[in-house]
């Protein structure tokens, strides 16, 4: 009886310690995923991400039966820091150029333009020189003028809630580059796409912390000055 009591004791004792080395493991997972996908995109193999992680590729399947689904749930966890970084800057910022270059320099310094999501970073070109602000990019080159312009994603069974996260990101990023246009301090043709790209390229990937944190801020400067309309 007193042995069995104790039995049960002791896996209830390890029961606790299991749990927390289970939630530790996914931590370490979701840590180590946000650098390799940061640094070498969304294309680096789960064997990357549980080398990074020190624990087994089975230990990565166990949370994520597949890659897909790894990426969906950093993109969609980026999509929503961007998102609240931007509505932070709406939301406190009166001068519109202000609200827009602070979202910039904060989404940049996040490092989490380097994990914008596949759907929210593709770029159509536009053959009529057209924009589309309310749609999401997609990837499409044909002959045309060159000009940027986002254009319908195809649907696909598993994209529905990601669509969500990247149209309240466009959504939000639309009404900061709105409000500057309208100010007369944005050039009337950058669009919100414009916008994500100078996210994604002034987001370099450096060994060093410092040399990353320099590039990116002198990089940054370099973009807002090409973002800012001039005087006739």
């Amino acid at each position: 009886m007193s042995a069995a009591a104790g039995n049960g004791r002791g896996e209830g004792a390890r029961t606790t310690p299991l749990r927390v080395d289970a939630q530790r493991n996914l931590e370490h997972v979701l840590r180590a995923a946000r650098e390799v996908f940061g640094e070498l995109g969304y294309g680096a193999p789960m064997e990357d991400v549980a080398r990074r992680a020190r624990v087994g590729v089975g230990t990565v399947y166990r949370r994520f039966p597949s890659k897909d689904v790894l990426v969906r749930r950093i993109a969609e966890e980026e999509t929503s820091r961007l998102t609240e970084q931007a509505r932070a800057a709406l939301g406190q910022e009166d001068e519109p150029w202000s609200a827009l270059s602070r979202f910039l320099r904060t989404s940049v310094a996040s490092g989490a333009g380097r994990l914008l999501p596949p759907q929210v970073l593709r770029v159509g070109v536009a053959e009529d020189g057209a924009t589309d602000q309310a749609r999401v990019p997609q990837q499409r080159t044909q002959p045309g003028t060159g000009e940027l312009r986002l254009v319908p994603e195809q649907p696909t069974p598993v994209a529905a809630e990601d669509d969500a996260g990247a149209a309240a990101l466009l959504d939000v990023v639309g009404q900061l580059v709105e409000r500057a246009r309208a100010a007369g301090e944005l050039r009337t043709d950058v669009s919100v796409s414009d916008v994500l790209l100078v996210i994604a390229t002034a987001a370099p990937s450096l060994p060093d912390a410092a040399q990353q944190a320099a590039a990116s801020a002198r990089l940054l400067d370099i973009l807002l000055e090409g973002l800012r309309s001039r005087p006739a």
